[in-house]
């Protein structure tokens, strides 16, 4: 279950001397990151801070991570599992999570292709990040100024492109073409304040009726 911070005192602190394993995964591409331990203390932290703190073992602490090298995990949301002594902690990280410097703390490996799909959220929200700081040069907040009419002549513009790379370019030419259209198409569902869980909602609940 998802939960506030009033409802620490529901998770099962008292069956591991006082600390849950507490698995972190990446919000938006599903990754696992690393695995820490919380008390009490580090779990109430986590939520009011809207920053992954954990209990350092160690240094018999509250440890935020990141708070020396500024590769901090901002926390999305806590999910408790069935039995209250395993905390899922969904959040985003700035930066490279293990002190190795790998974006994990289980070595690099390829990305699954859940996670290479998943890129598309991180994609949604890097654009959103774009259009609502627009940052000098950005093409993003750019295109999005000239309204949903020029972004959506763009979608039309690509699409033509995929179309005439489909027919008769080199797979690498269609790729190429392809991630232009996903791209406008992304910043055509924002304009329209539309979001991509929409579209994929829609996806499968025509997936589930076609089953019917």
């Amino acid at each position: 279950m998802s939960f506030s911070k009033a409802d620490v005192v529901t998770i099962a602190f008292d069956k591991r001397d006082g600390l849950v394993p507490a698995i972190v995964q990446d919000a938006d591409s599903g990754g696992v990151l690393m695995l820490g331990y919380m008390n009490s203390s580090a779990l109430q932290a986590t939520l009011e801070r809207r920053r992954v703190v954990f209990w350092s073992r160690g240094r018999q602490r509250l440890w935020e991570k990141g708070e020396t090298s500024g590769h901090t995990l901002d926390l999305v949301e806590v999910l408790a599992d069935c039995d209250q002594d395993t905390l899922l902690v969904l959040a985003r990280p700035r930066g490279a999570v293990c002190h190795t410097g790998s974006r994990t703390c289980f070595g690099e490996h390829p990305p699954s292709a859940g996670e290479r799909v998943a890129f598309l959220a991180t994609l949604e929200r890097l654009i959103g990040e774009r259009i609502t700081e627009r940052p000098e040069g950005s093409y993003t907040a750019r295109l999005h100024a000239a309204g949903p009419k020029r972004v959506a002549q763009k979608v039309g513009e690509e699409g033509v492109e995929v179309a005439l790379a489909g027919a008769s370019e080199e797979p690498q030419v269609l790729i190429g073409e392809a991630a232009d259209l996903l791209y406008h198409l992304l910043v055509l569902l924002r304009s329209r304040e539309v979001a991509l869980d929409q579209v994929i909602a829609e996806l499968a609940a025509r997936h589930a009726a076609s089953k019917q």
